[in-house]
């Protein structure tokens, strides 16, 4: 498309990320709304568009379409289009002065004063016949003879007929089809949204370790074990599955238990120091099965309503092939040993890192990108890449659009619990979800700023927070000390406040054992084999399943960036609600910020926000313990404990039918 700049300006067109350097992120199914401010000395009558087409590598984009800009007063203009398929889409604005529409109010307010408007309606023919050629040109031979006839009649002297004649909405409406756009202004950049599937959007995730499937600590699992927690997995409510690394495992400096530097000869080393002699990334671990056997756990998790996410660790254990095949793709020390990866006072010494931007980019950046194609043909679409953060922006940039050009349905998670601008170039980068600080933030005001600014634009134009309350390398301090009751206050912050989130095995059984003074897991199942039983007291299953269903119940719950918060006044209580924007579901929540006493609460329920008179009576069903109440008015008291520190509440207005009184959502 060639610039072209007219007299309009074209200012503030958003969403646009940082200038257009990096793409807005939706989901296929959404309507994307474009907002513009369009200006022009004088008085004319303006014209704009939105210009959109999906795009791809060159050759695959469609022909461009567009869509007309309504104006909404102070110069703020405004359209929308459909994003029906996943995949990349690019978008700008034009906008051009509709000399003749200018021309029939400058006529019709000099009409109205009783002007002589000779020359008026000459000058008005003029720009028909201009028009009547372009509709020519275009094919519109019938328009064209329209718009001629019309330039021929306002030749003759002004009458009342001639006037009516001019002054025709139709032929306003045709003369503007084919206005002259060589006047026109296109805004000086194409901007692009990446459209993703909507389980970018909305997903619940359970990391799984599969080498401790068997549940007795000692017999090391495989995909068929694995199999078999489906079922399990599948009544919790997940549709998820995110796999560790499941690689050869390094020998040299191989972890012990606990993260012991000296290794016994039992122990299976942490998933993480990829790569032995069995292969490398592309390779499975002997142990845990065969290709054959990983595609058909694959197929069991689809018939189970599942989808496996692998971990995409792109580092190696220093018995990787590639360290031999390839000593040009790793940085070394200055006596030519090789390095291993350190972040003071952590090392890891059973593993090593690629030289990112040394001498042997140009032949390991293809080979990362086909280890990740490797397993996109395998069946897997969605990856939670480890510590992205510490390679290069540029190489995800790189990597995510080459992938997603070929596979546009990929998602990449990023784990990156680093710097919050580093988190966020990650995710304008290209990154489909992200980690978040939700981890850390346990009271009232935090979380309420913290998820305001994620889940609201700008940020939520390119960020998707996915809340984890624990991960196998972070158990934090408030689940070690709360019990049952924090675990369930946690995860129910987590399934409500975004529409992704996830939990590592062993939350729903409240596992809070740690290393004195740490937020690590004492015998960690980074490093050992774990007995899971599944049965044992104190667990919170049915609470999470309750909160699964909800989800999946409630297309509010679903969503991201329609996160509210509302007033409660107890600082221990948070109050917030999400809704469709057609209103047809919406659901109120409230959740009790301490695990160890019960709290009370006068809510401030936000009436005008939920398209309710405030005298009208509304029906609440709390979806945790399937109660329903009649509330009145804009307040509602509430008592939350550590046995019930949440309640959601899907909300039901009601309407009057012939025969009874009815509710609807």
């Amino acid at each position: 498309m060639n610039s072209r700049i007219g007299s309009v300006v074209i200012e503030s067109v958003r969403p646009e990320l940082d200038g257009g350097r990096f793409a807005v992120k939706r989901v296929a199914g959404d309507t994307f709304k474009v907002e513009a401010d369009l200006f022009k000395e004088g008085h004319d009558v303006l014209v704009a568009i939105v210009r959109w087409r999906q795009s791809g590598p060159s050759g695959q984009e469609t022909q461009w379409a567009e869509v007309p800009m309504k104006a909404l007063g102070n110069d703020l203009w405004v359209a929308d289009f459909p994003l029906a398929r996943n995949g990349r889409y690019q978008y700008t604005v034009e906008a051009w002065p509709d000399l003749f529409a200018t021309w029939a109010s400058e006529l019709k307010r000099k009409v109205d004063v009783g002007r002589d408007v000779r020359s008026e309606l000459l000058e008005g023919s003029g720009l028909l016949e201009g028009a009547a050629e372009r509709a020519r040109t275009f094919g519109g031979e019938e328009e064209s003879r329209l718009l001629a006839e019309a330039a021929t009649k306002l030749k003759q002297p002004p009458s009342p007929e001639l006037i009516v004649t001019a002054l025709s909405p139709d032929l306003a409406r045709i003369a503007g089809k084919y206005a002259d756009r060589s006047l026109a202004t296109q805004y000086d950049r194409v901007l692009e949204i990446f459209v993703d599937r909507e389980r970018a959007r909305t997903s619940a995730w359970y990391e799984f370790f599969p080498r401790s499937a068997v549940r007795d600590g000692k017999t090391h699992g495989t995909f068929k074990d694995a199999e078999a927690w489906l079922p399990y997995i599948q009544s919790l409510g997940f549709d998820t599955i995110y796999l560790p690394p499941i690689h050869p495992i390094g020998r040299t400096a191989r972890k012990g238990k606990n993260n012991s530097l000296r290794a016994e000869p039992d122990d299976v080393g942490s998933p993480w120091a990829i790569g032995g002699a069995e292969g490398g990334h592309k390779a499975i671990h002997p142990q845990l099965g065969t290709p054959e056997e990983f595609r058909r756990f694959l197929k069991a998790a689809e018939q189970h309503g599942i989808e496996v996410a692998l971990d995409l660790a792109f580092q190696c254990s220093p018995d990787h092939p590639y360290v031999k095949e390839h000593p040009e793709w790793f940085l070394r020390r200055p006596d030519g040993t090789i390095k291993t990866a350190e972040n003071p006072p952590k090392r890891y010494e059973d593993i090593v890192n690629f030289d990112w931007m040394g001498p042997g980019r140009d032949t390991l950046w293809p080979e990362l990108e086909s280890v990740v194609l490797h397993w996109v043909q395998q069946g897997v679409k969605i990856f939670r890449v480890d510590n992205p953060h510490t390679k290069p922006l540029q190489f995800w940039a790189w990597l995510i659009r080459h992938v997603q050009d070929k596979h546009p349905e990929v998602v990449f998670l990023s784990e990156a619990f680093t710097r919050p601008k580093v988190m966020k170039a990650l995710a304008k980068i290209g990154f489909t979800q992200s980690y978040t600080y939700f981890t850390w933030r346990n009271f009232k005001q935090e979380i309420e700023e913290y998820l305001t600014e994620i889940t609201h634009p700008p940020v939520s134009d390119y960020f998707r927070g996915n809340l984890w309350p624990n991960t196998p390398d972070i158990l934090p301090e408030l689940l070690q000390r709360s019990g049952p009751a924090g675990f369930r206050l946690r995860v129910a912050l987590a399934a409500t406040l975004s529409s992704s989130y996830g939990i590592y095995c062993g939350y729903e059984l409240c596992e809070g054992r740690a290393l004195p003074g740490k937020e690590e897991y004492l015998d960690s199942e980074k490093y050992q084999l774990v007995a899971w039983d599944l049965e044992r007291p104190g667990h919170i299953r049915d609470w999470i399943r309750k909160l699964n269903a909800a989800r999946k119940q409630h297309p509010a719950l679903q969503l991201y960036g329609n996160l509210r918060f509302f007033r409660s006044d107890n600082d221990r209580v948070l109050f917030y609600g999400k809704r469709t924007p057609d209103g047809s579901s919406q659901v109120l929540v409230a959740v009790s910020l301490d695990p160890h006493s019960p709290q009370e609460a006068l809510l401030h329920v936000p009436l005008k926000e939920l398209g309710i008179p405030p005298d009208e009576t509304y029906q609440v069903h709390e979806l945790m313990t399937d109660e329903r109440r009649l509330w009145q008015g804009p307040h509602a008291q509430i008592r939350l404990t550590p046995d019930q520190p949440a309640a959601i509440w899907a909300v039901y207005r009601f309407r009057r039918t012939e025969q009874a009184f009815d509710y609807y959502e």
